[in-house]
């Protein structure tokens, strides 16, 4: 990682916060020393910061992380000021100006907000600011989850062409067991998904101050090294000596296939699909095989509620998931058009349903086709 001259670098909220919610100023001072020193090093640096909520409850007099979306809502918007002011104080003393940025994984999505954000943030490393990224709680539409982070950074290190990811956390590296048991091992390396098969990946760290865990990290380190991102995931505390390239952590190697785009990875990795729609073999191998758009004539079933532009999970006969894609129609549309032909549908119906129910640039394959 010592020749990255691009870096993500993702802190979790646990890394950050006193056990009764305060921020740990000291631990912030650390980790900006040590962001700081790249920086001056020549290296570009953006931090995606968890932590808002976290900070938010002791100014408002809250012991325990609210459940209610209204109240982490609020605890995020007083947090996030807190976080911010503390992050550019800090890289103040060492003459770098820190920006904040607020995003959703939706916004990374969207092709106008992704260029956006894409220009945005590039124009800030050319300017030698320091990013600072955070998911935007305060206007989230979902449930509010720290998680969500490990993959936003991901997505942020794929649209930066970033040179490397480094997941700070309370962890210092993923263990094939609990790491307070004897005998468990450090899990150095990982060059393929397929290495970890047998390993029971679980827990929400040490403080559970946040939400995201150990999947969500292995989860984000995946999607990066999709994307071709080298990723480290080590402890806070390790942050200086991974970004010096020493050996801490585990270290995840980048696919060298070729790189997803950042809707795909999206599609594949931060969102669930909100119904289905069953394929039949034909439509299958016209999706999944020769990387067609799913037509109205291979629909068998729809399953669930759906609108259109949702994400839906498309499934074969077997009810195995086979792709993920973006619909465009809403599901109670969907029963009519199954079995005819688009051409047969402008005919009859007018022009506006000449149209794929998911177009193949809105859709992600999950899964290939056993069918032989």
């Amino acid at each position: 990682m010592i020749d990255a001259q691009r870096v993500v670098v993702k802190v979790g909220s646990s890394s950050l916060t006193t056990p009764d919610g305060h921020i740990d100023r000291q631990r912030i001072r650390e980790l900006v020393d040590v962001l700081s020193a790249r920086r001056s090093a020549g290296v570009e640096v953006v931090l995606v910061s968890s932590g808002a909520v976290a900070a938010g409850l002791t100014p408002l007099g809250l012991a325990t992380r609210p459940r209610d979306l209204a109240t982490q809502q609020a605890a995020a918007s007083v947090g996030q000021g807190q976080l911010v002011a503390h992050y550019t104080a800090g890289f103040a003393h060492h003459g770098l100006t820190a920006a904040q940025v607020l995003l959703t994984v939706e916004d990374l999505m969207r092709r106008v907000q992704y260029r956006n954000a894409q220009r945005t943030l590039t124009r800030l490393l050319e300017i030698g600011a320091v990013p600072i990224v955070n998911e935007n709680d305060t206007v989230a539409t979902h449930e509010i989850r720290f998680g969500d982070n490990d993959r936003l950074a991901a997505l942020v290190a794929h649209l930066l062409r970033a040179d490397a990811l480094l997941l700070l956390s309370d962890v210092d590296a993923l263990y094939d067991g609990n790491p307070s048991r004897p005998g468990t091992r450090r899990i150095a390396r990982v060059d393929d998904p397929a290495d970890l098969a047998e390993v029971d990946i679980g827990g929400a760290g040490k403080r559970r101050v946040g939400t995201g865990g150990m999947v969500t990290k292995v989860e984000s380190a995946r999607i990066a090294t999709e994307a071709g991102v080298p990723t480290i995931l080590t402890s806070a505390a390790n942050a200086r000596a991974a970004l010096e390239g020493e050996p801490v952590g585990t270290f995840f190697t980048p696919s060298r296939r070729r790189r997803p785009s950042t809707r795909q990875l999206w599609l594949a990795h931060a969102t669930a699909g909100r119904g289905s729609i069953v394929l039949d073999p034909g439509a299958v191998r016209a999706v999944v095989d020769k990387g067609a758009s799913l037509l109205p004539a291979g629909i068998s079933k729809v399953e669930g509620e759906f609108s259109a532009g949702d994400p839906v999970d498309l499934r074969d006969e077997n009810d195995t998931t086979v792709a993920r894609g973006l619909v465009t129609y809403d599901s109670a549309e969907i029963p009519d058009l199954m079995g005819r032909s688009t051409r047969w549908l402008a005919r009859e119906l007018g022009p506006a349903y000449e149209r794929e129910i998911v177009h193949r640039d809105d859709l992600v394959i999950l899964a290939r086709n056993r069918r032989r």
